[in-house]
């Protein structure tokens, strides 16, 4: 076989398979509230949860989705799949959470989540009828880069959580780790692509999950901590 040729079908088999593994710890990730949602239903109140980060889920998930089309970015379609999903579950998560809350969180969040997809349809509506495809890859890529960057940043607050209460109870290992684990997968994904609008946002998730992992490690050996559900009433 021709070294080139065989060079790219490397190339293509790793490119897809960090594509494939991004999905799957993604997914790894969306799942994660069910327990959360399995207590809502059971006591039938939210209680004093947040839905707040369930909506920011949603925004960030459609506009990543969008990004990933092919009428916007050629070739990067894993980007468009996992989105999708996670689009899917935030829907299912945000309807749950509105069920079951009391009236006045009912209506910000319907009207939270109306916004959202009126930004979703502005956003596709501008790129498509202002933007040729090149341009429409650059002002879409540049939205999504601030969405995901400012999701990787939300676990600050928990890192800085573990630093003052020297616990790990409130960072759960394994999400920790996928949330690492998913974040390499596309970095690597988007550096076969050479796409900086995906390895840019994974870079720095990569970095904070490596730091996430680090602490647990440290203050799980030096102090005992215990692993717990996610503080998500934190997110208010």
């Amino acid at each position: 076989m021709d070294p080139t040729g065989l060079l790219l079908t490397t190339y293509s088999v790793f490119s897809a398979a960090a594509g494939i593994a991004g999905n799957l710890f993604a997914i790894v990730l969306f799942v994660s509230p069910i327990p959360t949602f399995r207590r809502i239903i059971r006591r039938k109140s939210t209680e004093q949860f947040s839905g707040l980060p369930y909506i920011y889920g949603l925004l960030n998930c459609l506009i990543c989705l969008w990004y990933g089309m092919p009428i916007v970015s050629p070739d990067v379609i894993p980007v468009a799949t996992v989105n999708s999903v996670g689009a899917i579950f935030q829907l299912i998560y945000i309807t749950i959470f509105i069920l079951h809350a009391e009236k006045a969180k009912k209506v910000k969040m319907i009207g939270l989540l109306l916004a959202v997809l009126g930004i979703f349809v502005i956003i596709a509506f501008v790129s498509i009828k202002l933007f040729d495809p090149p341009n429409r890859q650059i002002f879409v890529g540049y939205l999504s880069v601030v969405s995901l960057i400012s999701m990787f940043a939300s676990p600050l607050f928990v890192i800085n959580l573990v630093i003052k209460t020297k616990s790990v109870e409130f960072m759960p290992f394994y999400l920790s780790l996928a949330t690492f684990l998913m974040s390499i997968s596309f970095f690597a994904f988007g550096m076969f692509k050479s796409d900086p609008f995906i390895f840019v946002p994974n870079g720095i998730g990569t970095v904070l999950g490596i730091i996430q992992l680090v602490l647990y490690s440290y203050y799980s050996n030096a102090y005992g901590g215990g692993s717990r559900e996610p503080l998500l009433e934190s997110y208010v």
